[in-house]
């Protein structure tokens, strides 16, 4: 019988991939540390969005996939880049003129322009805590700042001081020659304005661990390495906080990746093995563009979380992470049905087909049974048609569908119906467009209605169907309650009113009925909204008061 760890060892999804080339680091001898250190980093320049969301779940999924194949205990640190000097306000903030004399001053010195926390940097710092531990991560919270300043930094800094030719080596080759001239490794935070400094070295002193400059008004100042009085440009950082830390494993966006080896560089110029690796692709927008905290653009973790559960975000981002997706609200209705689809699945899966379910990955192996016995999409259908302004209207519909069915003994449908009615009202609703049906449509839902409801003229019409096809079967049995048996009224009607290809009658179904280009599968949709409740909206549509 093949066991977890067994299966894991073989498994192809991605986060044992990625957890079996952590493994392979200790394969001679346990880390000295007496952890396995997974990091994940934040540039609080903005309020937290969904991109570094998906970077700690995915590196938390490699983490619990690590601790599936080995007994080596493990951290997860989040470190945010909160000393860095705010270069420009961000556009999707309040307070705008007052951030803006606060340029160049580590975030953790600026104003919080929401006036809740004591400063920017702590500001979006707690807006990442929040998001993340209503999902509830494990993982340990760095601030660069703190790190700086209490001295965890230091050793490293010091010897970035003694080493700091080597590492200067590494960087003048990326660099344009104009930048060359004045590049240094080291940024002072001036003691007088607190603004992080982009000035030359005048010395760098690998006896006492200094620094000397001048800043922009010409005065010299000498200042220790040490204690949070420097900070160290983002490239080396990113180096020297995987030495500081001896961090194993950190993944980021495919910008990231041509910076990798200047990265690995300066960690092993530090004295540690570089960490192992994961570039994502990035998320795009509507329009294809790379969302970005400073701009807004894409969806907020709050926003999604508006139309959808948590699972279904999480369910996103396990998806083709080296794939460029869009990140827009359209995919999330798509997120959560093939969620559920897959929890349905679980149960009857094997070992190895489990380890390669998403939802296995999303709840550490814990699955939970799916009580979505309606899709989201057929509820967004069905909010649309019955103009359902509060979910009890959908239970009304839900409930002569699935008798058995009930908001306590079904929680995710619940909670679905709720989400349907409000990404209904936000984005369907102001994008419908009704039109009136063409004279072949026409007929065809004129016979569709008088169909419904009726046995004989229903099962006249898949007989029809039969022989046109030059099929011999029996006739189903008459079940207005049965998706399968109205799925086949509606898909005869088509194939016997010469539709081709078939999928342009249910297009007009859809587009004269629903007002949407795509939509559900009708046969389902009928189950669920009623036969005679269909067999009006197909009147209003034939009279033209949909598309009014």
């Amino acid at each position: 019988m093949t066991t977890l760890r067994d299966a894991a060892m073989t498994s192809k999804a991605w986060p044992f991939e990625e957890a079996r080339a952590v493994l392979k680091r200790y394969e001679n001898a346990p880390p000295e540390k007496g952890y396995v250190l997974f990091e994940t980093g934040y540039g609080p320049s903005g309020l937290p969005h969904i991109g570094t969301f998906g970077e700690v779940l995915r590196t938390t999924m490699i983490r619990r996939a690590f601790e599936v194949i080995s007994d080596i205990p493990t951290r997860l640190i989040c470190f945010s880049d909160d000393l860095d000097g705010m270069r420009k306000a961000p556009g999707n903030v309040p307070n705008q003129d007052e951030l803006r004399t606060h340029l160049q001053k580590p975030l953790t010195s600026v104003p919080d322009p929401f006036g809740e926390y004591e400063s920017f940097g702590h500001h979006n710092n707690a807006m990442l805590r929040r998001f993340l531990d209503t999902f509830g991560f494990e993982y340990e919270f760095y601030s660069a700042t703190e790190f700086y300043r209490s001295g965890q930094f230091d050793e490293v800094l010091k010897r970035a001081c003694e080493r700091y030719d080597a590492i200067m080596k590494v960087m003048l080759k990326s660099l344009r020659d104009e930048r060359k001239q004045t590049y240094s490794i080291f940024l002072p935070i001036h003691p007088e304005t607190g603004r992080v400094l982009y000035v030359p070295m005048k010395e760098v002193n690998a006896t006492d661990h200094t620094i000397t400059f001048d800043d922009e008004d010409g005065r010299e100042w000498t200042l220790p390495v040490t204690g949070g009085n420097v900070k160290l440009q983002w490239k080396p950082d990113f180096g020297a906080r995987w030495a500081a830390l001896g961090v194993d494993f950190e993944m980021y966006g495919k910008d990231h990746s041509t910076n990798t080896p200047i990265y690995d560089a300066i960690c092993e110029i530090l004295g540690q093995p570089a960490p192992h690796h994961f570039t994502y692709e990035l998320f795009l927008d509507e329009n294809g563009q790379k969302i970005s905290k400073s701009s807004g653009n894409g969806i907020s973790i709050d926003e999604w979380l508006s139309y959808a559960s948590t699972e279904s975000l999480s369910y996103f981002m396990f998806g083709k992470p080296k794939t460029a997706k869009r990140l827009y609200f359209d995919v999330i209705p798509k997120a959560v049905d093939e969620y559920h689809q897959q929890l349905r699945a679980y149960p009857g899966q094997t070992v190895e087909q489990q380890l390669a379910n998403p939802v296995y990955h999303i709840h550490n192996g814990d699955v939970p049974e799916s009580t979505m016995v309606v899709p989201f999409a057929m509820l967004l259908n069905l909010a649309s048609v019955s103009g359902a302004e509060e979910k009890e209207k959908l239970w009304g519909f839900i409930r002569r569908y699935a008798p058995e069915a009930s908001p306590e003994g079904n929680p995710d449908l619940d909670q679905a119906a709720g989400f349907a009615i409000r990404y209904y009202h936000d984005f369907v609703k102001p994008t419908r467009v009704f039109r009136l049906p063409t004279e072949q449509e026409a007929a065809a839902m004129r016979e569709l209605h008088d169909c419904l409801g009726d046995a004989d003229k229903a099962l006249d019409v898949i007989a029809r169907k039969n022989v046109q096809e030059g099929v011999e079967a029996d006739l189903p049995a008459v079940d207005w309650q049965d998706d399968e048996f109205l799925q086949s009224i509606v898909f005869a009607i088509g194939k016997t009113h010469g539709f081709e290809p078939l999928r342009a009658w249910f297009s007009g179904l859809y587009e004269v009925l629903l007002g949407a280009s795509q939509g559900p599968r009708f046969g389902g949709f009928i189950a669920l909204y009623g036969i005679e409740e269909t067999r009006a909206l197909i009147a209003q549509g034939l009279a033209g008061e949909l598309a009014a």
